[in-house]
Protein backbone atom coordinates (compact mmCIF):
# COMPACT_ATOMS: atom_id res chain seq x y z
CA UNK A 1 0.00 0.00 0.00
CA UNK A 2 1.39 3.52 -0.99
CA UNK A 3 2.17 5.93 1.64
CA UNK A 4 -0.51 8.79 0.03
CA UNK A 5 -3.10 6.10 0.33
CA UNK A 6 -2.25 4.88 3.44
CA UNK A 7 -2.33 8.77 4.37
CA UNK A 8 -5.46 9.55 2.70
CA UNK A 9 -7.14 6.41 4.50
CA UNK A 10 -5.70 7.87 7.81
CA UNK A 11 -7.12 11.52 7.44
CA UNK A 12 -10.70 9.71 6.10
CA UNK A 13 -10.66 7.17 9.45
CA UNK A 14 -13.91 8.39 10.77
CA UNK A 15 -15.66 8.28 7.34
CA UNK A 16 -14.59 4.49 7.23
CA UNK A 17 -16.20 3.68 10.80
CA UNK A 18 -19.47 5.18 10.01
CA UNK A 19 -19.75 3.58 6.51
CA UNK A 20 -20.68 0.06 8.04
CA UNK A 21 -23.98 1.17 9.40
CA UNK A 22 -25.70 2.58 6.39
CA UNK A 23 -24.19 -0.13 4.29
CA UNK A 24 -26.21 -2.68 7.18
CA UNK A 25 -29.06 -1.16 6.71
CA UNK A 26 -29.32 -1.17 2.95
CA UNK A 27 -28.33 -4.89 2.66
CA UNK A 28 -30.80 -5.98 5.86
CA UNK A 29 -34.06 -3.70 4.62
CA UNK A 30 -33.39 -3.10 0.93
CA UNK A 31 -31.24 -5.85 -1.02
CA UNK A 32 -31.79 -8.69 1.21
CA UNK A 33 -35.76 -7.95 0.54
CA UNK A 34 -35.69 -7.37 -3.15
CA UNK A 35 -33.97 -11.18 -3.28
CA UNK A 36 -36.14 -13.17 -0.84
CA UNK A 37 -38.76 -11.34 -3.21
CA UNK A 38 -37.39 -13.00 -6.17
CA UNK A 39 -36.77 -16.23 -4.64
CA UNK A 40 -40.17 -16.15 -3.57
CA UNK A 41 -41.76 -15.64 -6.86
CA UNK A 42 -40.27 -19.24 -7.77
CA UNK A 43 -41.83 -21.22 -4.84
CA UNK A 44 -45.38 -22.38 -2.87
CA UNK A 45 -44.53 -19.91 0.72
CA UNK A 46 -45.41 -22.37 3.39
CA UNK A 47 -44.59 -21.69 7.00
CA UNK A 48 -43.72 -24.86 7.62
CA UNK A 49 -41.70 -25.11 4.17
CA UNK A 50 -41.11 -23.53 0.65
CA UNK A 51 -42.36 -26.10 -2.14
CA UNK A 52 -40.16 -24.94 -5.31
CA UNK A 53 -42.96 -24.44 -8.10
CA UNK A 54 -40.12 -22.87 -11.04
CA UNK A 55 -42.49 -20.26 -13.07
CA UNK A 56 -46.00 -22.00 -12.25
CA UNK A 57 -46.62 -18.72 -10.02
CA UNK A 58 -45.63 -16.79 -13.25
CA UNK A 59 -48.09 -18.96 -15.58
CA UNK A 60 -50.88 -18.33 -13.47
CA UNK A 61 -50.41 -14.74 -13.28
CA UNK A 62 -50.43 -14.76 -17.49
CA UNK A 63 -53.67 -16.98 -17.13
CA UNK A 64 -55.18 -14.80 -14.13
CA UNK A 65 -58.01 -12.12 -16.06
CA UNK A 66 -57.90 -10.30 -13.09
CA UNK A 67 -54.52 -9.73 -13.01
CA UNK A 68 -54.30 -8.37 -16.46
CA UNK A 69 -57.61 -6.38 -15.63
CA UNK A 70 -55.52 -4.40 -12.61
CA UNK A 71 -52.73 -3.75 -15.38
CA UNK A 72 -55.43 -2.23 -17.61
CA UNK A 73 -56.66 0.04 -14.75
CA UNK A 74 -53.41 1.29 -13.55
CA UNK A 75 -52.29 2.13 -17.29
CA UNK A 76 -55.25 3.90 -17.51
CA UNK A 77 -54.81 6.17 -14.17
CA UNK A 78 -50.97 6.72 -15.36
CA UNK A 79 -52.30 8.04 -18.77
CA UNK A 80 -54.36 9.62 -17.66
CA UNK A 81 -52.77 11.40 -14.29
CA UNK A 82 -48.88 11.60 -15.48
CA UNK A 83 -49.55 13.83 -18.46
CA UNK A 84 -52.37 16.00 -17.23
CA UNK A 85 -50.58 16.42 -14.03
CA UNK A 86 -47.24 17.95 -15.92
CA UNK A 87 -49.11 20.18 -17.88
CA UNK A 88 -50.67 21.68 -14.53
CA UNK A 89 -47.15 21.83 -13.41
CA UNK A 90 -45.91 23.75 -16.30
CA UNK A 91 -48.43 25.65 -16.26
CA UNK A 92 -48.10 26.76 -12.29
CA UNK A 93 -44.52 27.09 -13.14
CA UNK A 94 -44.74 29.20 -15.22
CA UNK A 95 -47.19 31.87 -13.70
CA UNK A 96 -45.28 31.56 -10.60
CA UNK A 97 -41.46 32.31 -12.18
CA UNK A 98 -41.93 35.68 -12.66
CA UNK A 99 -43.68 36.90 -9.44
CA UNK A 100 -41.05 38.32 -6.45
CA UNK A 101 -39.22 36.27 -4.29
CA UNK A 102 -41.60 36.23 -1.54
CA UNK A 103 -45.03 36.05 -3.63
CA UNK A 104 -43.88 32.99 -5.51
CA UNK A 105 -41.89 31.41 -1.99
CA UNK A 106 -45.54 31.68 -1.18
CA UNK A 107 -47.24 29.94 -3.88
CA UNK A 108 -44.60 27.22 -4.30
CA UNK A 109 -45.19 26.59 -0.18
CA UNK A 110 -48.67 26.35 -0.78
CA UNK A 111 -48.75 24.18 -3.53
CA UNK A 112 -46.06 22.00 -1.90
CA UNK A 113 -48.43 21.40 1.40
CA UNK A 114 -50.26 19.28 0.47
CA UNK A 115 -46.94 16.67 -0.35
CA UNK A 116 -46.61 17.39 3.54
CA UNK A 117 -49.67 15.43 4.54
CA UNK A 118 -50.16 12.02 4.96
CA UNK A 119 -51.74 10.72 2.04
CA UNK A 120 -53.93 8.60 4.22
CA UNK A 121 -55.15 11.67 5.58
CA UNK A 122 -55.66 13.14 1.96
CA UNK A 123 -57.75 10.42 1.11
CA UNK A 124 -60.26 10.39 3.92
CA UNK A 125 -60.96 14.30 3.04
CA UNK A 126 -61.38 13.31 -0.16
CA UNK A 127 -63.56 10.37 0.65
CA UNK A 128 -65.93 12.62 2.22
CA UNK A 129 -65.79 15.05 -0.62
CA UNK A 130 -67.20 12.24 -2.73
CA UNK A 131 -70.05 11.44 -0.53
CA UNK A 132 -72.55 10.60 -2.63
CA UNK A 133 -74.90 12.66 -0.20
CA UNK A 134 -73.47 15.10 1.88
CA UNK A 135 -70.56 15.32 0.14
CA UNK A 136 -69.32 19.12 -1.29
CA UNK A 137 -69.03 17.79 -4.93
CA UNK A 138 -72.00 16.69 -4.97
CA UNK A 139 -73.44 19.45 -3.23
CA UNK A 140 -72.04 22.30 -5.78
CA UNK A 141 -73.18 20.11 -8.46
CA UNK A 142 -76.40 20.31 -7.04
CA UNK A 143 -76.31 24.45 -6.98
CA UNK A 144 -76.63 24.30 -10.96
CA UNK A 145 -78.75 21.58 -11.62
CA UNK A 146 -76.67 18.61 -12.15
CA UNK A 147 -77.74 15.12 -10.45
CA UNK A 148 -75.90 13.29 -7.73
CA UNK A 149 -73.37 11.57 -9.01
CA UNK A 150 -71.21 8.80 -7.18
CA UNK A 151 -68.18 9.51 -7.60
CA UNK A 152 -66.54 6.13 -6.19
CA UNK A 153 -69.89 3.93 -6.40
CA UNK A 154 -70.15 3.94 -10.29
CA UNK A 155 -67.92 1.90 -12.21
CA UNK A 156 -67.23 4.14 -15.07
CA UNK A 157 -66.62 7.01 -13.04
CA UNK A 158 -64.52 5.30 -10.05
CA UNK A 159 -60.79 5.58 -11.85
CA UNK A 160 -61.39 8.93 -13.04
CA UNK A 161 -62.59 10.31 -9.88
CA UNK A 162 -59.01 9.23 -8.31
CA UNK A 163 -57.66 10.90 -11.17
CA UNK A 164 -59.49 14.17 -9.95
CA UNK A 165 -58.38 13.77 -6.20
CA UNK A 166 -54.16 13.39 -7.86
CA UNK A 167 -55.11 16.23 -10.22
CA UNK A 168 -56.31 18.29 -7.28
CA UNK A 169 -53.92 16.93 -4.49
CA UNK A 170 -51.14 19.37 -5.47
CA UNK A 171 -47.67 20.14 -7.66
CA UNK A 172 -45.78 21.17 -5.08
CA UNK A 173 -42.76 18.50 -5.80
CA UNK A 174 -42.53 19.65 -9.30
CA UNK A 175 -43.25 22.89 -9.33
CA UNK A 176 -40.28 23.31 -6.88
CA UNK A 177 -38.11 21.36 -9.56
CA UNK A 178 -39.64 23.21 -12.66
CA UNK A 179 -39.25 26.64 -11.12
CA UNK A 180 -35.41 26.05 -9.55
CA UNK A 181 -34.38 24.93 -13.31
CA UNK A 182 -36.34 28.16 -14.97
CA UNK A 183 -33.83 29.93 -13.07
CA UNK A 184 -31.28 28.60 -14.19
CA UNK A 185 -31.99 29.40 -18.19
CA UNK A 186 -29.68 32.49 -18.90
CA UNK A 187 -31.67 35.69 -19.27
CA UNK A 188 -29.99 37.12 -22.46
CA UNK A 189 -31.47 34.13 -24.59
CA UNK A 190 -34.88 35.34 -23.57
CA UNK A 191 -33.69 39.31 -24.31
CA UNK A 192 -32.17 38.03 -27.52
CA UNK A 193 -35.92 36.27 -28.67
CA UNK A 194 -37.72 39.45 -27.74
CA UNK A 195 -35.06 41.61 -29.98
CA UNK A 196 -36.16 38.85 -33.11
CA UNK A 197 -39.54 39.70 -32.40
CA UNK A 198 -40.56 36.36 -30.57
CA UNK A 199 -43.98 36.54 -28.83
CA UNK A 200 -43.86 35.00 -25.30
CA UNK A 201 -45.39 31.91 -26.39
CA UNK A 202 -42.67 30.95 -29.00
CA UNK A 203 -39.90 32.13 -25.86
CA UNK A 204 -41.49 29.01 -23.95
CA UNK A 205 -41.80 27.17 -27.21
CA UNK A 206 -38.61 27.36 -28.44
CA UNK A 207 -36.79 28.55 -25.77
CA UNK A 208 -37.89 27.01 -21.93
CA UNK A 209 -39.93 23.65 -22.58
CA UNK A 210 -36.42 22.11 -24.90
CA UNK A 211 -34.15 23.94 -21.76
CA UNK A 212 -36.21 21.86 -19.56
CA UNK A 213 -36.36 18.56 -21.15
CA UNK A 214 -34.12 17.03 -18.49
CA UNK A 215 -36.10 18.22 -15.45
CA UNK A 216 -39.15 16.86 -18.07
CA UNK A 217 -37.92 13.59 -18.60
CA UNK A 218 -37.08 13.01 -14.68
CA UNK A 219 -40.36 14.09 -13.57
CA UNK A 220 -41.89 11.94 -16.54
CA UNK A 221 -40.15 8.69 -15.69
CA UNK A 222 -40.50 9.71 -11.46
CA UNK A 223 -44.59 10.24 -11.54
CA UNK A 224 -44.99 7.05 -14.47
CA UNK A 225 -43.37 5.03 -11.66
CA UNK A 226 -45.14 6.37 -8.60
CA UNK A 227 -48.31 6.19 -10.38
CA UNK A 228 -47.94 2.49 -11.18
CA UNK A 229 -47.37 2.11 -7.69
CA UNK A 230 -50.36 3.91 -6.39
CA UNK A 231 -51.96 2.09 -3.13
CA UNK A 232 -53.25 4.43 -0.19
CA UNK A 233 -55.91 5.87 -2.03
CA UNK A 234 -57.34 2.43 -3.49
CA UNK A 235 -57.64 0.86 0.67
CA UNK A 236 -58.46 3.69 2.32
CA UNK A 237 -61.55 4.63 -0.84
CA UNK A 238 -62.37 2.03 -2.78
CA UNK A 239 -60.56 -1.34 -2.09
CA UNK A 240 -60.39 -2.06 -5.74
CA UNK A 241 -64.39 -1.83 -6.01
CA UNK A 242 -66.75 -1.41 -7.69
CA UNK A 243 -66.35 -4.69 -9.28
CA UNK A 244 -62.53 -4.25 -9.68
CA UNK A 245 -63.36 -0.83 -11.73
CA UNK A 246 -59.68 0.39 -9.62
CA UNK A 247 -57.91 -2.62 -8.66
CA UNK A 248 -54.73 -1.61 -9.61
CA UNK A 249 -51.77 -3.84 -9.59
CA UNK A 250 -50.36 -2.92 -6.55
CA UNK A 251 -53.39 -3.31 -4.61
CA UNK A 252 -53.84 -6.85 -5.72
CA UNK A 253 -50.53 -7.59 -4.93
CA UNK A 254 -51.06 -6.69 -1.29
CA UNK A 255 -54.71 -8.46 -1.46
CA UNK A 256 -52.52 -11.49 -2.70
CA UNK A 257 -49.92 -11.37 0.26
CA UNK A 258 -52.38 -10.20 3.36
CA UNK A 259 -55.73 -11.46 2.28
CA UNK A 260 -55.09 -14.84 0.52
CA UNK A 261 -51.64 -15.09 2.25
CA UNK A 262 -49.83 -16.70 -1.24
CA UNK A 263 -46.77 -14.81 -0.70
CA UNK A 264 -44.74 -16.70 -3.99
CA UNK A 265 -47.66 -15.53 -6.16
CA UNK A 266 -47.58 -12.07 -4.96
CA UNK A 267 -43.95 -12.08 -5.19
CA UNK A 268 -44.01 -13.08 -8.83
CA UNK A 269 -47.11 -10.10 -9.55
CA UNK A 270 -44.38 -7.65 -7.85
CA UNK A 271 -42.11 -9.17 -10.46
CA UNK A 272 -43.28 -8.56 -13.36
CA UNK A 273 -45.01 -5.05 -12.02
CA UNK A 274 -41.00 -4.31 -11.98
CA UNK A 275 -40.45 -5.81 -15.21
CA UNK A 276 -43.23 -3.33 -16.50
CA UNK A 277 -42.26 -0.50 -14.40
CA UNK A 278 -38.56 -1.20 -16.13
CA UNK A 279 -39.71 -1.33 -19.50
CA UNK A 280 -41.60 2.12 -19.48
CA UNK A 281 -38.93 3.29 -18.16
CA UNK A 282 -36.55 2.64 -20.82
CA UNK A 283 -38.73 3.34 -23.49
CA UNK A 284 -39.18 6.97 -22.06
CA UNK A 285 -35.60 7.01 -22.23
CA UNK A 286 -35.53 6.03 -25.65
CA UNK A 287 -38.09 8.14 -26.93
CA UNK A 288 -37.84 11.27 -24.53
CA UNK A 289 -33.93 11.45 -23.37
CA UNK A 290 -31.94 10.79 -26.56
CA UNK A 291 -30.85 14.48 -26.95
CA UNK A 292 -30.78 15.16 -23.06
CA UNK A 293 -27.07 15.77 -21.59
CA UNK A 294 -26.69 13.62 -17.96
Amino acid sequence: MSTTLWRDMKRERWAYIFLPLPILHFVIFRLYPVLHSIYLSFVNFNIWGNTWVGLGNFEQIFHDELFWKSLANTAYFTLLSVPLSLVIAFSLSVLIFPLGDKSSSFFKAAYYLPNVASAAVLSLVWLWLFEPRFGLLNYLLSLVGIARIYWLGDVSVAMNSLVLMTLAAGHGYSVILITAAMGGIPPSLYEAARLDGATRWQQFWRITLPLLKPITLYLLVIDTIASFQIFTSIYIMTRGGPAHATMTVVYMIYETAFDFFTYGLASAQAMVLFVVILIIAAIQYRFFGSDVEY
